[in-house]
């Protein structure tokens, strides 16, 4: 089977783990394959994500590797062994690939934690909303391209409509409220969907009001995805140029330790679903 040509951000995922328990062993490429027998090529292969790899294969190189978290290795077997695609991947053809990404990492996380400082989090934008937003990009957007961003973004609440949806805990800056995107009437409705959300079983909205004398300074717009162990935890950035994946280990545990202050500085839920309807009445 000839190697993958554009493995996604899961699949990625996978094989990057292996390559860190591989290093972890202090074993270069060329080393793991002859103990597995295989070559060096097979082993980057893998580990680039290129790939696939079944969970027997996994279990080999947890054992050459001498690791001896199970929690871990069971984690990687079960991402060895998905099989079938997202709704995502009907979108390939259509959207940059950071798009695919995002809906695959908020399908398998075991929870979600967002924080944003200009605007609703996507996940829980309108239409109306996210289509303002996507018109504000340079060079504008065709308008075929427009309406294919907006409603791959709405699609992402599938996640809410299973039988167990993930808890989502997600903090907004009173910036965020107040802007207009799109006029009063959207502003207006988007804020009323928020406020509902806020009432969903499984979401925390929380809001960081203007009042607040504590300043996060590196707190920046950022959506953490839990893994089923802490290993596997991911943070995703908007930039420019597209969306950034973070899973290294100092990295998870700077961004854990930037929501955990932003937490301490926002409002309780139900403040916070105050302050929303405020805003809301206001405009």
């Amino acid at each position: 089977m000839p190697p993958r040509s554009s493995p996604t951000a899961r699949q990625a995922r996978l094989g990057a783990e292996l390559r860190k328990l591989r290093e972890s062993a202090g074993l270069l490429t060329r080393a793991a394959g002859e103990l597995l027998g295989g070559n060096q090529a097979q082993i980057s292969h893998i580990e680039s994500g290129r790939w696939g790899v079944s969970s027997e294969r996994v279990r080999r190189f947890a054992a050459i590797y001498s690791v001896a978290d199970s929690k871990l290795i069971a984690a990687l077997c079960a991402m060895a062994d998905e099989r079938g695609k997202g709704w995502w991947e009907s979108y390939r053809a259509a959207l940059p690939v950071g798009f695919l990404d995002i809906a695959e990492l908020e399908h398998h996380a075991q929870y979600l934690r967002a924080f944003q400082t200009l605007t609703v989090p996507g996940i829980f934008q309108t239409g109306d909303y996210a289509r303002t937003i996507f018109s504000g990009r340079i060079p504008a957007l065709p308008a075929a391209q427009l309406d294919v961003r907006v409603e791959h973004r709405v699609r992402r609440r599938a996640i809410f409509e299973r039988p167990t949806p993930p808890p989502f805990e997600a903090i907004i800056h009173e910036a965020a409220l107040h802007a207009l995107y799109g006029g009063r009437n959207v502003a207006r409705e988007q804020l009323r969907y928020l406020l509902e959300v806020s009432e969903w079983p499984t979401v925390e909205v929380r809001v960081i009001p203007f009042t607040t004398e504590e300043f996060i300074g590196s707190a920046q717009s950022m959506l953490y995805a839990g893994g089923v162990v802490p290993q596997l935890d991911t943070v995703q950035l908007d930039s420019t140029y597209g969306s950034i994946l973070l899973d290294a280990p100092s990295q998870l545990a700077s961004y854990r330790a930037t929501y955990d202050a932003l937490e301490r500085v926002s409002l309780e839920v139900d403040e916070s679903r105050d302050v929303i309807s405020r805003i809301a009445k206001e405009l």
